[in-house]
């Protein structure tokens, strides 16, 4: 059965060395020193690998059941959802007034990451809570807040999401989810909802769901949608639980992966909710929130592909299969083992510079998150918006990559389920697909964030990354190995860019043809810049005589790996945008 560590040297690293959290001036950052987040984490660690890694097997293993209305779930999951109740962990960064510790989102992140890693189809339920419950928070009045929020936080109750219907997924002005008002002001909620996680369950007393519906005089498209609140049990003035209402899951879909989570068909027969927000602003008031979920689906990305890389190191430096080229490394056994090979290298750098630099550049977005929020910081906000289609597109198309490239060091082993490295794989794969696909996440990038705000932001990202070159140009450590090559990346990027603003017009296809290529371009110089950035942490920690010189040696190869083997891709990437689109359109439909 695989394992798992959490990283927390790693995470560590980047936040006190790389982001400097502590002496950030975002509000509630001078709580983040080293020895109280490190406790956070260490505790966070326990839990993953105590109860949650257990239970990943056996629950991908189990399954969820639908029995007579009734979901199950796998044997284990209510003692260690309890655990997770009991250490207020879905708290962590939510309100004090609700119950929460009002901890900053970074934290959250650091601990959702460890979590992830551990058991993802366990974590959805409390991950899909949260992201109502700021969803809530946002746009609910305060009788709202007051009725579900206390009991959402503490884990009680849980919450989900529903958009989807079997004929509206991405489209979702097609949705046909009624809400009919009602003379008390609540609405009756009529229609089917699909691919709904964590949509029913035996873990708490009561499901929230939010649900997206048209109700009477929106008009066509997404512009007749609002948002209700409509929970499994209906709630009493005085908190406690009432009847049963109108809604019941069809079905418990059959999935590749993430067995242990419930993903349901919702059946809404004019059940009981209640409008959250304004009327008819359902998208506006889902999309205050995208930014959150978007950034912890490619958070799950990069985090389940962590422990398939921890195992895959530990088969290569066991598993005897040849003889290194340069002369025998193991006399004593029959073979040297794998990790002596250089192609085994190739891949275990491969992983371990992505997983890094996906960390980083994770954390770093959720910082600007905090600035955004807790300073009201609106070029915060836009560089979160700008980057989150980078971090949700590139780390999950990279974190599914380097999963297969983690069960392929396994050889014919990592196809047999014995050794668990497939349910990596497997529950990497939806979140490619999940919160928008990548492909929308593309064409949301290129067709609305680069040109949002007259093109400011992405104009402050080359800015930053101009600026950090030229602050630090002077370090011949840091030039050649991580300056010179992110700035040929930074400009591979920027041209790009220009190729859509000289062609985009008259050829709108020209852009959205290179959109998916931009996305990954754009996710390389990214990840460049945080190699360079913790380049920049590592060199000083050596200057200054640090006692974990290996730690930090370690660091520098791994970032010039990246720089050396990784981010020259921008360089195919441009290539391909600059071919436009007559390569991508040149058939005819009835040709494919």
């Amino acid at each position: 059965m695989p394992t798992y560590t959490a990283p927390i040297r790693d995470m560590e690293f980047v936040l006190n060395e790389v982001l400097g959290v502590a002496a950030s001036d975002v509000p509630g950052y001078g709580e983040l020193e080293p020895g109280f987040t490190s406790a956070i984490l260490e505790e966070a660690g326990k839990i993953a690998s105590d109860v949650l890694t257990p239970l990943n097997a056996s629950g991908d293993r189990e399954g969820c059941r639908l029995e007579n209305g009734v979901v199950y779930t796998p044997k284990g999951f209510k003692e260690a959802f309890a655990a997770m109740k009991e250490g207020g962990w879905n708290g962590l960064d939510l309100p004090e007034d609700y119950g929460g510790q009002n901890l900053p989102y970074i934290m959250g992140t650091a601990v959702g990451e460890i979590f992830v890693s551990a058991n993802m189809a366990f974590n959805m339920y409390q991950g899909l809570t949260h992201g109502a419950i700021s969803a809530i928070l946002a746009h609910g009045t305060d009788d709202q807040k007051q009725t579900f929020l206390p009991k959402m936080v503490s884990l009680d109750w849980t919450g989900t999401m529903n958009l989807t219907e079997p004929h509206a997924g991405t489209d979702l002005g097609m949705i046909r989810t009624k809400a009919e008002p009602q003379k008390d002001g609540s609405y009756r909620i009529t229609g089917q909802k699909i691919f709904i996680s964590a949509g029913d369950h035996d873990l708490a007393d009561n499901v929230i769901h939010l649900v997206l519906a048209k109700a009477p005089g929106g008009g066509e498209g997404t512009r007749g949608i609002s948002l209700f609140i409509v929970p499994k049990f209906l709630v009493k003035e005085d908190g406690t639980l009432g009847e049963r209402n109108g809604v019941s899951v069809g079905n418990i879909e059959e999935k590749m992966g993430i067995h242990g989570n419930a993903t349901c068909v919702m059946n809404y027969d004019g059940a009981t909710g209640y409008l959250l927000g304004e009327l008819h602003k359902g998208m506006r008031n889902m999309f205050t929130m995208m930014n959150e979920a978007r950034l912890g689906v490619g958070l799950q990305g990069y985090a389940v592909a962590e422990p398939a890389y921890q195992n895959a190191v530990t088969y290569a430096r066991d598993r005897l299969q040849g003889r290194a080229v340069t002369g025998t490394e193991n006399p004593s056994g029959p073979a040297d083992p794998l990790i002596v090979h250089p192609d085994i290298r190739r891949n275990l750098m491969d992983q371990k510079s992505f997983l890094e630099g996906a960390r980083a550049f994770t954390l770093w977005g959720a910082s600007l998150i905090d600035r955004a929020h807790r300073s009201d910081d609106k070029d915060a906000e836009g560089m979160i918006s700008l980057l989150t289609p980078v971090i949700k597109g590139f780390l999950t198309d990279k974190g599914f990559e380097t999963a297969v490239a983690a069960q392929q060091v396994y050889g014919g082993h990592g196809y047999i389920e014995e050794q668990g490295m497939s349910q990596f794989t497997r529950d990497a794969r939806i979140t490619m697909i999940y919160e928008g696909a990548n492909g929308v996440q593309a064409l949301d990038l290129v067709g609305r964030k680069l040109a949002a705000d007259g093109g400011k932001h992405v104009m402050a990202f080359f800015e930053m990354v101009k600026g950090f070159i030229k602050e630090n140009d002077g370090d011949d450590a840091l030039k050649k190995d991580f300056l010179d090559p992110l700035k040929a990346a930074s400009k591979d990027l920027q041209a790009a860019g220009m190729f859509f603003m000289q062609n985009g017009m008259k050829n709108p296809n020209a852009a959205l043809a290179g959109s998916y290529d931009f996305m990954h371009l754009f996710g390389h110089v990214c990840l460049g810049l945080m190699w360079a950035r913790s380049a920049k942490a590592a060199l000083a920690a050596l200057a200054g005589g640090t006692g974990d010189k290996a730690f930090y040696e370690t660091k520098l190869a791994t970032g010039r790996y990246y720089m050396a083997r990784q981010l020259p891709m921008t360089t195919t990437h441009l290539a391909r945008i600059q071919s436009g689109a007559e390569p991508v359109m040149a058939l005819a439909a009835e040709a494919f």
